[in-house]
């Protein structure tokens, strides 16, 4: 455990401790660029003040003699603090004071014959060679007590550097970090959706670190969920299978009974608590087909809108009452999809809003075109005008078995398989199922579907 909180720290430490050290390197980079261009356009000022200074210096040695030029330089020191002597060629003391502190600096004008510039002890040191005006050569020094200038725009250039540089090396170190992290969220996305086969990249796999632990453990619990839920619904088909023999067996048994005993009103319940033990196992088994199936579904273009006018005109029939659901369909929409089993699916969200309308409203069906870009689906609405669901229940209407009001249920003979049909048929053909509660009252179901643009017509919108 602890070499694993350690491998993570240490790559946190290396890279805090590379981007002070590679932010330093770029400030003292930025800082000598910059101050040597400074200190270049400084130069040439301080140069031709030390040749003005220096001119003065020599004219009053040559009309007024030494003392009077060193009584010049301490009234320019006092004024200006710059610390100044003049030489002969030689290097000999002709004004100033302190002059011993020039020394290294005219020995090294003697090689130059030029200027010379350096720094030393927080100062700035320059000596030019001066002619003067009876054609003898002088050397004048002169020292500033700064150091190389650096001005407010150099500062802010630095601090621009080392934000740049020290924030370019934390986003790699946030990349490196979160990008497991993110691919690691998008395949639990995937999982959660139902695509158990979902696993983190192997690439993540191998990272020695605590996210690479993460990783690991993920596709471990992406193993053992999958294998779950493949057992579960190997067991519900083995089930469903293994029920059609005894019920098979008991259909025969209530044929001898009636044929020995005769009509008895306790025969027709038991045929129709055994009808609805069929009809339950054929459902079951449909779901187990459709969470199982590995090989594709038959796709064929398909006119939605026939399929929905089909099973309207079925449930007015079913109901006997020719004004029972209105159909509201202004185009003809055509989908690719397994005819057969769209129409199971929707059939069933039909007779789940027949099952649970109440009173004399009548179910609203309603068929168009909604767009979401890139591409446009066909929106099938079917709402009842029943007592709705409650909130926090919506989300599960769509399983197997799940039961809003368990007596209700009863009473309508729902099983609580229909709408868990509907949706993994609607989930197959690549569209989406919805409920909600309509205003005042009542449940309306919506299906999205990817609508199918045929050759020679425009995208179909109403």
């Amino acid at each position: 455990m602890m070499a694993r909180v350690h491998s993570l720290f240490l790559k946190i430490f290396l890279w805090f401790w590379a981007t002070v050290i590679v932010t330093a390197i770029s400030l003292v980079a930025a800082f000598v660029i910059l101050s040597g261009n400074g200190f270049s356009q400084s130069h040439a000022t301080m140069t031709e003040t030390a040749r003005q200074s220096g001119a003065m210096a020599i004219e009053e040695v040559e009309l007024h003699g030494a003392p009077a030029a060193s009584a010049y330089l301490g009234r320019l020191e006092d004024q200006t603090h710059l610390q100044a002597c003049l030489f002969d060629v030689s290097g000999n003391v002709l004004a100033g004071s302190n002059c011993a502190a020039f020394s290294e600096t005219i020995s090294r004008l003697t090689v130059t014959h030029t200027s010379e510039v350096s720094w030393r002890h927080g100062s700035t040191r320059i000596a030019v060679r001066l002619p003067g005006r009876n054609g003898a050569a002088y050397v004048y020094a002169t020292s500033v007590p700064t150091g190389p200038p650096l001005s407010r725009v150099a500062i802010v250039r630095q601090w621009c550097i080392a934000l740049l540089v020290s924030g370019f090396i934390c986003y790699l170190l946030t990349r490196y970090l979160t990008t497991p992290i993110l691919r690691l969220r998008e395949a639990s996305q995937h999982l959660a959706a139902g695509e158990l086969s979902t696993r983190a990249a192997a690439e993540m796999e191998r990272r020695q670190d605590e996210l690479g632990s993460l990783v690991r453990d993920f596709n471990t619990m992406a193993d053992r969920i999958e294998e779950l839920i493949s057992r579960q619904r190997q067991l519900i088909s083995d089930v469903s299978h293994e029920l059609r023999s005894p019920l098979a067996r008991l259909n025969v048994a209530l044929d001898i009974g009636r044929q020995r005993k005769g009509d008895d009103p306790a025969f027709d319940q038991m045929e129709q608590d055994l009808e609805s033990m069929n009809e339950m196992i054929g459902r079951l088994l449909s779901i187990a087909r459709l969470d199982a199936s590995t090989t594709p579904v038959t796709m064929t273009e398909v006119d939605l809108s026939e399929l929905v006018s089909r099973i309207v005109r079925s449930a007015q029939f079913e109901l006997q009452e020719s004004n029972a659901v209105h159909l509201n369909m202004p185009g003809q929409y055509f989908v690719w999809a397994n005819a057969e089993l769209l129409h199971s699916a929707i059939e069933n969200v039909m007779r789940n809003a027949i099952r649970y309308s109440e009173g004399d409203s009548p179910i609203e069906v309603c068929l168009r075109s909604q767009e979401f870009a890139p591409s446009n689906f066909v929106r099938l609405a079917i709402r009842d005008h029943g007592s709705g669901v409650p909130e926090s229940e919506l989300l599960n209407i769509f399983q197997p078995f799940y039961r809003v009001a368990e007596d209700r249920d009863r009473l309508s003979g729902g099983t609580g398989l229909g709408l868990a049909i509907a949706e993994r048929v609607v989930r197959i053909h690549g569209g989406t199922v919805h409920a909600r509660n309509a205003a005042p009252h009542g449940l309306e179901v919506e299906i999205l579907l990817p609508q199918l643009s045929r050759v020679g017509e425009s995208a179909l919108l109403p």
